[in-house]
């Protein structure tokens, strides 16, 4: 079983998500740095999905201000 992340965790993951797409759509990159950073945007979404899954099974607590799922 994975570790359970902090509810803050999953907004972390998304900031990241949109600074590696930003990083990305720039076009200031080298091929090799563009893949790299592609790599890590799958990480990425793996591991969010991953918390979004145990969110809405009620295994793990919402982000702050965000009501659980019922």
């Amino acid at each position: 079983m994975a570790p359970r992340m902090p509810p803050e965790t999953l907004e972390r993951l998304v900031e990241r998500l949109e600074q590696a797409a930003a990083g990305l759509r720039s076009g200031d990159l080298d091929p090799d740095r563009a893949a790299a950073l592609v790599d890590e945007c799958a990480r990425l979404a793996a591991q969010a999905g991953a918390e979004l899954d145990r969110l809405v099974r009620g295994d793990a607590a919402p982000p702050a201000g965000q009501l659980p799922l019922t």
